[in-house]
Protein backbone atom coordinates (compact mmCIF):
# COMPACT_ATOMS: atom_id res chain seq x y z
CA UNK A 1 0.00 0.00 0.00
CA UNK A 2 2.76 2.25 1.15
CA UNK A 3 5.00 1.77 -2.52
CA UNK A 4 1.51 2.05 -4.08
CA UNK A 5 0.68 5.63 -2.36
CA UNK A 6 4.82 6.47 -3.20
CA UNK A 7 4.39 5.63 -6.21
CA UNK A 8 0.94 8.14 -6.88
CA UNK A 9 2.87 11.01 -5.04
CA UNK A 10 5.74 10.53 -7.45
CA UNK A 11 3.67 10.61 -10.39
CA UNK A 12 2.17 14.07 -8.99
CA UNK A 13 4.84 15.75 -8.54
CA UNK A 14 6.30 14.63 -12.19
CA UNK A 15 3.30 15.26 -14.21
CA UNK A 16 3.05 19.17 -15.37
CA UNK A 17 -0.24 21.07 -14.96
CA UNK A 18 -1.59 24.15 -16.82
CA UNK A 19 -0.45 25.89 -13.56
CA UNK A 20 2.91 24.86 -13.65
CA UNK A 21 3.46 26.16 -16.91
CA UNK A 22 2.03 29.83 -15.97
CA UNK A 23 4.21 29.90 -12.83
CA UNK A 24 7.85 28.69 -15.30
CA UNK A 25 6.95 31.65 -17.46
CA UNK A 26 6.16 33.88 -14.62
CA UNK A 27 9.19 33.26 -12.99
CA UNK A 28 10.88 33.92 -16.33
CA UNK A 29 8.66 37.13 -16.67
CA UNK A 30 10.13 38.69 -13.29
CA UNK A 31 13.50 37.61 -13.95
CA UNK A 32 14.27 39.10 -17.78
CA UNK A 33 13.67 42.83 -17.45
CA UNK A 34 17.16 44.28 -16.33
CA UNK A 35 18.80 41.32 -17.23
CA UNK A 36 18.20 41.19 -20.80
CA UNK A 37 18.83 45.53 -20.84
CA UNK A 38 21.88 46.00 -18.75
CA UNK A 39 23.46 42.91 -18.73
CA UNK A 40 25.04 43.00 -22.45
CA UNK A 41 26.84 46.86 -21.35
CA UNK A 42 28.40 45.95 -18.22
CA UNK A 43 29.40 42.44 -18.64
CA UNK A 44 29.92 42.81 -22.73
CA UNK A 45 32.26 45.94 -22.08
CA UNK A 46 34.64 43.97 -19.94
CA UNK A 47 35.78 41.82 -23.03
CA UNK A 48 34.85 38.53 -24.57
CA UNK A 49 36.73 36.09 -21.54
CA UNK A 50 34.53 37.22 -18.85
CA UNK A 51 31.73 36.61 -20.90
CA UNK A 52 31.95 33.43 -21.83
CA UNK A 53 32.98 32.70 -18.03
CA UNK A 54 29.62 33.93 -16.94
CA UNK A 55 27.41 31.91 -19.57
CA UNK A 56 29.15 28.67 -17.55
CA UNK A 57 28.39 30.27 -14.33
CA UNK A 58 25.06 31.35 -15.10
CA UNK A 59 22.80 28.52 -14.99
CA UNK A 60 24.57 26.75 -11.75
CA UNK A 61 24.17 29.89 -9.60
CA UNK A 62 20.73 31.00 -10.28
CA UNK A 63 19.60 27.96 -10.26
CA UNK A 64 20.89 26.83 -6.96
CA UNK A 65 20.47 29.94 -5.42
CA UNK A 66 16.84 30.43 -5.81
CA UNK A 67 15.85 26.63 -5.37
CA UNK A 68 17.65 27.35 -1.95
CA UNK A 69 15.38 30.31 -0.85
CA UNK A 70 12.58 27.93 -2.69
CA UNK A 71 13.33 25.47 0.25
CA UNK A 72 13.46 27.88 2.66
CA UNK A 73 10.16 29.19 2.54
CA UNK A 74 8.66 26.06 1.89
CA UNK A 75 10.82 24.65 5.30
CA UNK A 76 7.75 26.58 7.40
CA UNK A 77 5.53 24.60 9.90
CA UNK A 78 2.10 25.92 8.31
CA UNK A 79 1.10 26.16 4.35
CA UNK A 80 0.38 29.66 3.75
CA UNK A 81 3.28 31.35 5.19
CA UNK A 82 5.39 33.75 3.01
CA UNK A 83 9.08 34.35 3.59
CA UNK A 84 8.68 36.85 6.35
CA UNK A 85 6.59 34.65 8.43
CA UNK A 86 9.33 31.45 8.12
CA UNK A 87 12.05 34.17 8.90
CA UNK A 88 10.58 34.58 12.24
CA UNK A 89 9.40 31.12 12.67
CA UNK A 90 13.28 29.96 12.83
CA UNK A 91 14.98 32.69 13.61
CA UNK A 92 12.80 34.16 15.94
CA UNK A 93 11.68 37.82 16.83
CA UNK A 94 13.78 39.75 16.72
CA UNK A 95 16.40 38.25 14.14
CA UNK A 96 12.92 38.00 11.86
CA UNK A 97 11.95 41.43 12.11
CA UNK A 98 16.12 42.76 10.82
CA UNK A 99 15.59 39.49 7.75
CA UNK A 100 12.62 40.83 6.76
CA UNK A 101 13.77 44.51 6.47
CA UNK A 102 16.87 43.12 4.81
CA UNK A 103 14.06 41.32 2.00
CA UNK A 104 12.32 44.59 1.64
CA UNK A 105 15.85 46.41 0.59
CA UNK A 106 16.72 43.36 -1.50
CA UNK A 107 13.76 44.22 -3.89
CA UNK A 108 12.64 47.75 -3.00
CA UNK A 109 16.15 49.18 -4.73
CA UNK A 110 14.60 47.28 -7.92
CA UNK A 111 11.29 49.13 -8.14
CA UNK A 112 13.61 52.19 -8.09
CA UNK A 113 15.53 50.83 -10.88
CA UNK A 114 12.86 50.16 -13.21
CA UNK A 115 11.26 53.56 -12.20
CA UNK A 116 14.47 54.93 -13.79
CA UNK A 117 14.39 52.51 -16.66
CA UNK A 118 10.85 52.96 -18.03
CA UNK A 119 10.85 56.92 -17.83
CA UNK A 120 14.10 56.92 -19.75
CA UNK A 121 13.20 54.34 -22.17
CA UNK A 122 9.90 55.73 -22.92
CA UNK A 123 12.08 59.67 -23.49
CA UNK A 124 13.67 57.90 -25.89
CA UNK A 125 11.29 56.44 -27.62
CA UNK A 126 9.54 59.65 -27.80
CA UNK A 127 12.37 61.73 -28.88
CA UNK A 128 13.84 59.46 -31.58
CA UNK A 129 11.56 57.48 -33.13
CA UNK A 130 8.53 59.57 -32.42
CA UNK A 131 10.17 62.80 -33.03
CA UNK A 132 8.10 64.15 -30.00
CA UNK A 133 9.13 66.50 -26.88
CA UNK A 134 8.57 64.71 -24.15
CA UNK A 135 6.91 66.24 -21.88
CA UNK A 136 9.12 67.33 -18.39
CA UNK A 137 10.25 64.64 -16.70
CA UNK A 138 8.52 64.36 -13.57
CA UNK A 139 4.94 64.07 -15.31
CA UNK A 140 6.48 61.29 -17.55
CA UNK A 141 7.26 59.72 -14.53
CA UNK A 142 4.46 60.06 -12.89
CA UNK A 143 2.01 58.90 -15.51
CA UNK A 144 3.95 55.91 -16.62
CA UNK A 145 4.59 54.76 -12.57
CA UNK A 146 0.43 55.32 -11.88
CA UNK A 147 -0.11 53.33 -15.28
CA UNK A 148 1.89 50.36 -13.96
CA UNK A 149 0.37 50.65 -9.88
CA UNK A 150 -2.78 50.22 -11.64
CA UNK A 151 -2.29 46.71 -13.49
CA UNK A 152 -1.02 46.33 -9.46
CA UNK A 153 -4.56 46.50 -8.34
CA UNK A 154 -5.68 43.69 -10.45
CA UNK A 155 -4.59 40.97 -7.84
CA UNK A 156 -1.71 38.47 -7.58
CA UNK A 157 -2.83 35.72 -9.58
CA UNK A 158 -3.88 38.26 -12.43
CA UNK A 159 -0.32 39.72 -12.33
CA UNK A 160 1.33 36.36 -12.71
CA UNK A 161 -1.32 35.30 -15.65
CA UNK A 162 -0.34 38.54 -17.28
CA UNK A 163 3.73 38.22 -17.30
CA UNK A 164 3.31 34.50 -18.23
CA UNK A 165 1.19 35.44 -21.50
CA UNK A 166 3.49 38.37 -22.12
CA UNK A 167 6.04 35.85 -22.10
CA UNK A 168 5.74 34.66 -25.45
CA UNK A 169 5.65 37.78 -27.71
CA UNK A 170 8.22 39.00 -25.66
CA UNK A 171 10.71 35.99 -26.37
CA UNK A 172 9.93 35.78 -29.86
CA UNK A 173 10.74 39.30 -30.48
CA UNK A 174 13.97 39.44 -28.37
CA UNK A 175 15.15 36.15 -30.29
CA UNK A 176 14.19 37.85 -34.20
CA UNK A 177 16.06 40.84 -33.20
CA UNK A 178 19.06 38.72 -31.83
CA UNK A 179 18.89 36.76 -34.85
CA UNK A 180 18.46 40.31 -37.14
CA UNK A 181 21.43 41.68 -35.52
CA UNK A 182 24.04 38.97 -36.98
CA UNK A 183 24.89 40.47 -40.25
CA UNK A 184 26.51 43.51 -37.81
CA UNK A 185 28.32 40.47 -36.14
CA UNK A 186 32.29 41.81 -36.00
CA UNK A 187 35.13 40.54 -34.26
CA UNK A 188 35.82 44.21 -32.31
CA UNK A 189 34.88 41.94 -29.25
CA UNK A 190 37.26 39.51 -30.08
CA UNK A 191 40.35 42.04 -29.94
CA UNK A 192 39.88 41.95 -25.94
CA UNK A 193 40.35 38.41 -26.00
CA UNK A 194 43.37 38.25 -23.54
CA UNK A 195 43.76 37.13 -20.05
CA UNK A 196 45.48 40.39 -19.51
CA UNK A 197 43.31 42.89 -20.77
CA UNK A 198 39.69 43.45 -20.99
CA UNK A 199 38.78 46.04 -23.07
CA UNK A 200 37.20 49.39 -22.32
CA UNK A 201 37.01 48.72 -18.38
CA UNK A 202 41.08 48.78 -17.99
CA UNK A 203 40.78 46.17 -15.61
CA UNK A 204 42.41 42.41 -16.50
CA UNK A 205 39.85 39.12 -16.84
CA UNK A 206 39.69 38.24 -13.08
CA UNK A 207 38.96 42.04 -11.81
CA UNK A 208 36.54 42.61 -14.41
CA UNK A 209 34.52 39.21 -13.74
CA UNK A 210 34.90 39.85 -10.32
CA UNK A 211 33.27 43.47 -10.88
CA UNK A 212 30.69 42.49 -13.57
CA UNK A 213 29.35 39.22 -10.66
CA UNK A 214 26.84 41.57 -9.01
CA UNK A 215 25.23 42.93 -12.10
CA UNK A 216 24.83 39.36 -13.23
CA UNK A 217 23.11 38.41 -9.57
CA UNK A 218 20.67 41.29 -10.31
CA UNK A 219 20.14 40.24 -14.27
CA UNK A 220 18.45 37.08 -13.54
CA UNK A 221 17.00 37.72 -10.47
CA UNK A 222 13.47 36.91 -9.13
CA UNK A 223 13.60 36.00 -5.65
CA UNK A 224 10.64 38.76 -4.93
CA UNK A 225 7.85 36.02 -6.33
CA UNK A 226 9.60 33.44 -4.94
CA UNK A 227 7.68 33.52 -2.17
CA UNK A 228 4.37 33.37 -3.30
CA UNK A 229 6.27 30.73 -6.03
CA UNK A 230 6.71 28.39 -2.96
CA UNK A 231 3.49 29.13 -0.87
CA UNK A 232 1.10 28.74 -4.26
CA UNK A 233 2.87 24.75 -4.98
CA UNK A 234 2.38 24.06 -1.38
CA UNK A 235 -0.77 24.39 -1.32
CA UNK A 236 -1.31 22.59 -4.44
CA UNK A 237 1.27 19.84 -4.30
CA UNK A 238 1.54 19.55 -0.60
CA UNK A 239 4.90 17.75 0.81
CA UNK A 240 5.31 16.80 -3.19
CA UNK A 241 6.02 21.03 -3.55
CA UNK A 242 10.09 20.77 -3.26
CA UNK A 243 10.19 18.32 -6.04
CA UNK A 244 7.83 20.40 -8.45
CA UNK A 245 8.76 23.69 -7.32
CA UNK A 246 13.25 22.37 -8.48
CA UNK A 247 11.46 21.23 -11.76
CA UNK A 248 9.69 24.26 -12.51
CA UNK A 249 12.85 26.47 -11.46
CA UNK A 250 15.20 24.10 -13.50
CA UNK A 251 12.92 24.57 -17.05
CA UNK A 252 12.21 28.45 -16.45
CA UNK A 253 16.21 28.84 -15.46
CA UNK A 254 17.10 27.05 -18.67
CA UNK A 255 14.86 29.32 -20.73
CA UNK A 256 15.75 32.18 -19.17
CA UNK A 257 19.90 31.38 -19.15
CA UNK A 258 19.35 30.17 -23.39
CA UNK A 259 17.59 33.51 -24.67
CA UNK A 260 19.19 35.67 -22.14
CA UNK A 261 23.07 34.82 -22.98
CA UNK A 262 22.18 34.74 -26.77
CA UNK A 263 20.92 37.46 -27.10
CA UNK A 264 23.78 39.23 -25.08
CA UNK A 265 26.13 37.47 -27.11
CA UNK A 266 24.61 38.97 -30.25
CA UNK A 267 24.68 42.59 -29.07
CA UNK A 268 28.12 42.41 -28.13
CA UNK A 269 29.23 40.78 -31.22
CA UNK A 270 27.53 43.25 -33.08
CA UNK A 271 28.44 46.75 -31.51
CA UNK A 272 32.16 47.64 -30.11
CA UNK A 273 33.73 47.73 -26.66
CA UNK A 274 33.80 51.95 -27.17
CA UNK A 275 30.02 51.57 -28.20
CA UNK A 276 28.92 49.28 -25.10
CA UNK A 277 30.97 52.23 -23.23
CA UNK A 278 29.12 54.96 -24.85
CA UNK A 279 25.70 53.38 -24.18
CA UNK A 280 26.61 52.65 -20.02
CA UNK A 281 27.10 56.56 -20.16
CA UNK A 282 23.83 57.88 -21.74
CA UNK A 283 22.31 55.87 -18.78
CA UNK A 284 19.78 54.16 -21.56
CA UNK A 285 19.62 50.37 -21.74
CA UNK A 286 20.93 48.75 -24.31
CA UNK A 287 17.71 48.14 -26.80
CA UNK A 288 17.36 51.64 -26.48
CA UNK A 289 21.21 52.27 -28.18
CA UNK A 290 20.68 49.52 -30.45
CA UNK A 291 17.44 51.25 -31.54
CA UNK A 292 19.45 54.59 -32.10
CA UNK A 293 22.61 53.02 -33.60
CA UNK A 294 21.67 51.41 -36.46
CA UNK A 295 19.41 53.00 -39.18
CA UNK A 296 17.44 49.95 -39.04
CA UNK A 297 13.32 50.73 -39.11
CA UNK A 298 12.92 47.39 -37.46
CA UNK A 299 15.28 47.72 -34.63
CA UNK A 300 14.56 51.38 -34.32
CA UNK A 301 10.88 50.67 -33.02
CA UNK A 302 10.83 46.99 -31.80
CA UNK A 303 13.76 47.47 -29.54
CA UNK A 304 12.00 50.68 -27.41
CA UNK A 305 9.04 48.47 -27.34
CA UNK A 306 10.37 45.25 -26.18
CA UNK A 307 12.33 47.71 -23.62
CA UNK A 308 9.10 48.63 -22.45
CA UNK A 309 7.53 45.49 -22.16
CA UNK A 310 10.09 43.49 -20.41
CA UNK A 311 10.24 46.73 -17.89
CA UNK A 312 6.38 46.63 -17.17
CA UNK A 313 6.70 42.65 -16.63
CA UNK A 314 9.90 42.80 -14.22
CA UNK A 315 8.15 46.00 -12.54
CA UNK A 316 5.17 44.17 -11.78
CA UNK A 317 6.73 40.87 -10.60
CA UNK A 318 9.04 42.72 -7.80
CA UNK A 319 6.35 44.62 -6.61
CA UNK A 320 4.50 41.77 -5.32
CA UNK A 321 7.98 40.86 -3.21
CA UNK A 322 8.38 44.64 -2.21
CA UNK A 323 5.10 45.14 -1.20
CA UNK A 324 5.56 41.22 0.89
CA UNK A 325 8.41 42.70 2.26
CA UNK A 326 7.15 46.01 3.42
CA UNK A 327 3.98 44.80 4.75
CA UNK A 328 5.97 42.44 6.69
CA UNK A 329 7.92 45.06 8.20
CA UNK A 330 4.68 46.93 9.10
CA UNK A 331 2.62 44.13 10.51
CA UNK A 332 5.93 43.01 12.73
CA UNK A 333 6.01 46.21 14.16
CA UNK A 334 2.53 46.65 15.40
CA UNK A 335 2.71 42.90 16.70
CA UNK A 336 5.07 43.79 18.79
CA UNK A 337 3.21 46.88 20.66
CA UNK A 338 0.08 44.72 20.46
CA UNK A 339 -1.17 46.57 17.93
CA UNK A 340 -3.05 45.48 13.84
CA UNK A 341 -4.01 46.81 10.67
CA UNK A 342 -6.44 45.76 8.56
CA UNK A 343 -5.28 44.08 5.27
CA UNK A 344 -6.79 46.50 2.68
CA UNK A 345 -5.73 49.77 4.22
CA UNK A 346 -2.53 48.07 4.69
CA UNK A 347 -1.46 47.89 0.97
CA UNK A 348 -2.95 51.37 0.59
CA UNK A 349 -0.41 53.02 2.42
CA UNK A 350 2.19 50.74 0.92
CA UNK A 351 0.81 51.04 -2.29
CA UNK A 352 1.14 54.96 -1.64
CA UNK A 353 4.47 55.09 -0.52
CA UNK A 354 5.57 52.88 -3.67
CA UNK A 355 4.42 55.15 -5.86
CA UNK A 356 5.75 58.98 -4.33
CA UNK A 357 9.49 57.22 -3.45
CA UNK A 358 9.41 55.46 -7.20
CA UNK A 359 8.31 58.98 -9.32
CA UNK A 360 10.77 60.94 -7.01
CA UNK A 361 13.86 58.63 -8.03
CA UNK A 362 12.62 58.72 -11.84
CA UNK A 363 11.89 62.23 -11.80
CA UNK A 364 15.97 62.84 -10.62
CA UNK A 365 17.13 60.25 -12.75
CA UNK A 366 20.39 58.42 -11.38
CA UNK A 367 22.66 56.08 -12.57
CA UNK A 368 20.58 53.13 -13.21
CA UNK A 369 23.79 50.56 -13.00
CA UNK A 370 25.37 52.26 -9.97
CA UNK A 371 21.81 52.00 -7.82
CA UNK A 372 22.28 48.18 -8.73
CA UNK A 373 25.27 47.74 -7.61
CA UNK A 374 25.35 50.09 -4.37
CA UNK A 375 21.76 49.18 -3.38
CA UNK A 376 20.07 46.05 -4.98
CA UNK A 377 23.58 43.72 -4.97
CA UNK A 378 24.72 43.32 -1.43
CA UNK A 379 21.06 42.63 0.06
CA UNK A 380 19.87 40.38 -2.57
CA UNK A 381 23.40 38.01 -2.51
CA UNK A 382 22.66 38.14 1.18
CA UNK A 383 18.83 36.64 1.04
CA UNK A 384 18.94 34.82 -2.27
CA UNK A 385 22.90 33.46 -1.71
CA UNK A 386 23.86 33.39 1.99
CA UNK A 387 20.63 33.25 4.02
CA UNK A 388 19.29 29.77 2.81
CA UNK A 389 22.65 27.85 3.14
CA UNK A 390 23.20 29.68 6.99
CA UNK A 391 19.40 28.09 7.69
CA UNK A 392 20.64 24.72 5.96
CA UNK A 393 22.86 23.92 9.24
CA UNK A 394 20.62 25.85 11.82
CA UNK A 395 17.39 24.54 10.81
CA UNK A 396 16.41 21.36 11.87
CA UNK A 397 13.77 20.96 8.59
CA UNK A 398 16.97 22.20 6.61
CA UNK A 399 19.08 20.03 7.61
CA UNK A 400 18.24 16.97 5.11
CA UNK A 401 20.15 19.53 2.12
CA UNK A 402 23.13 19.32 3.73
CA UNK A 403 26.53 18.40 2.25
CA UNK A 404 25.67 18.97 -1.05
CA UNK A 405 28.87 20.66 -3.19
CA UNK A 406 26.10 23.55 -4.69
CA UNK A 407 25.72 24.53 -1.26
CA UNK A 408 29.47 25.85 -0.83
CA UNK A 409 29.50 27.34 -4.60
CA UNK A 410 26.62 29.37 -3.78
CA UNK A 411 28.26 30.35 -0.63
CA UNK A 412 31.32 32.04 -2.47
CA UNK A 413 29.11 33.29 -4.94
CA UNK A 414 27.41 34.98 -2.90
CA UNK A 415 30.49 36.23 -0.95
CA UNK A 416 32.48 37.15 -4.23
CA UNK A 417 28.91 39.07 -5.08
CA UNK A 418 29.52 40.96 -1.70
CA UNK A 419 33.32 41.59 -1.86
CA UNK A 420 32.92 43.03 -5.75
CA UNK A 421 30.39 45.59 -4.31
CA UNK A 422 32.35 46.61 -1.23
CA UNK A 423 35.18 47.20 -3.70
CA UNK A 424 33.18 48.82 -5.70
CA UNK A 425 32.18 51.76 -3.12
CA UNK A 426 35.31 52.85 -1.63
CA UNK A 427 36.92 52.92 -5.00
Amino acid sequence: MDTVQNTLATHKASSWRKSDIVWMLGLYGTAIGAGVLFLPINAGGGGMLPLMVMAVLAFPMTFFAHRGLTRFVLSGKNPGEDITEVVEEHFGIGAGKLITLLYFFAIYPILLVYSVAITNTVESFLLHQLHLTPPPRAVLSLILILGMMTIVRLGEQMIVKAMSVLVFPFVAALMLLACYLIPHWNSAAFDTLSFNSASSTGNGLWMTLWLAIPVMVFSFNHSPIISSFAVAKREEYGENAERKCSKILACAHVMMVLTVMFFVFSCVLSLSPADLAEAKAQNISILSYLANHFNAPVIAWMAPIIAIIAITKSFLGHYLGAREGFNGMVIKSLRSRGKSIEAGRLNKLTALFMLVSTWLVATLNPSILGMIETLGGPIIATILFLMPMYAIQKVPAMRKYSGHISNVFIVVMGLIAISAIAYSLVN
